[in-house]
C-alpha cells in the first residue's frame, strides 16, 4: 500500500470529542467552566450565547485591524453589549486573549492525546493519525487558529510565551511517535525534535493559507494524504 493510499480518514474525525464539540457553542461552554470564577453571567445558555458573540466580534475586529489595535468599545459596538456586559466576562482584553488561547491549547491537546485504542502500538498508523487529526481539528476551528497565529507577534509577552509553549507542546506529542518509531526500526530520523518542527509548518499551512488551497482546489482529504506521504518517505527506513 503507498503511503497516501495508509491514511485513516474514518479514524481521523476527531472522534476523541463528541459531536459537535467544535462548535462555537461548545467552544464556549468550554471556555465558562474553565473560567467560571471570573463569569459574573449565572445563566448558562445566555452566557454560552453572548460569549459567542464576544469571540466571533474578537475575530472579526482582529482580521479587519488586529487583536492589538482593537478596543473593547470596539467590541461592545461589534457584539451589540454594552461594555458592563462586557465586564461580566472578563476584567480586561489580555483575560479575554488568555481564554481564548486556553481553549485552542486545550483542545488541540486533548484531542492529539486522544488516539484510539492499540493505534500507539504502530508507530506509522499513529503518525498518520496524527497528521489527519491535527488537520481536520484546524479545518473545524479555522477562525481560532488563524487568530492564534496571525495575532501571536503583537500578543503582551505572556500570551506569546504561551502560545510558544502550545505550538512546543504539539512538536512534543509528534516527537514522541516519532521517537518510538526509531526504537522500533520504523523511522530513520537523525533528529527527531528537528523532523517533529519541521511537519508542524505542514499542519499551518492548511488554515494559515487556505486561498491558495481553494484556488488550486485542494480538498482536505488530498492535503492530509499529500502531507502523510511527504513524510512517510522522508523518515521511512528503507
Amino acid at each position: 500500500m503507498a503511503p497516501a493510499e495508509a491514511a485513516h480518514p474514518k479514524a481521523a474525525t476527531v472522534e476523541t470529542y463528541p459531536r459537535n464539540a467544535t462548535s462555537m457553542e461548545a467552544i464556549c461552554a468550554r471556555i465558562l467552566e474553565r473560567h467560571r470564577d471570573r463569569v459574573s453571567v449565572r445563566k448558562p445558555h445566555l452566557a454560552t450565547a453572548n460569549l459567542a458573540r464576544i469571540i466571533e466580534g474578537v475575530l472579526t475586529l482582529s482580521s479587519r485591524h488586529g487583536f492589538h489595535e482593537m478596543s473593547l468599545r470596539d467590541l461592545a459596538g461589534v457584539t451589540g453589549l454594552s461594555m458592563g456586559g462586557l465586564y461580566s466576562y472578563f476584567d480586561n482584553k489580555n483575560t479575554l486573549l488568555v481564554m481564548i488561547l486556553t481553549e485552542v491549547a486545550e483542545t488541540v491537546e486533548a484531542v492529539l492525546r486522544g488516539a484510539p485504542p492499540g493505534i500507539e502500538a504502530d508507530p506509522a498508523a499513529h503518525l498518520r493519525w496524527l497528521i489527519e487529526t491535527h488537520i481536520r481539528l484546524t479545518e473545524a476551528m479555522q477562525p481560532l487558529f488563524v487568530f492564534a497565529f496571525m495575532e501571536a507577534k503583537g500578543f503582551p509577552a505572556a500570551a506569546r510565551a504561551f502560545a510558544t509553549e502550545s505550538e512546543l507542546a504539539t512538536e512534543r506529542i509528534f516527537a514522541d511517535v516519532l521517537a518510538r518509531g526509531v526504537a522500533q526500526g520504523v523511522f530513520a530520523i537523525p533528529d527527531v525534535g528537528l523532523t517533529a518542527a519541521l511537519i508542524k509548518p505542514l499542519l499551518q499551512d492548511w488554515y494559515v493559507k487556505r486561498a491558495k488551497y481553494r484556488k488550486r482546489g485542494t480538498p482536505i482529504h488530498a492535503y492530509s494524504a499529500g502531507v502523510i506521504a511527504f513524510v512517510e518517505r522522508a523518515i521511512t527506513k528503507p
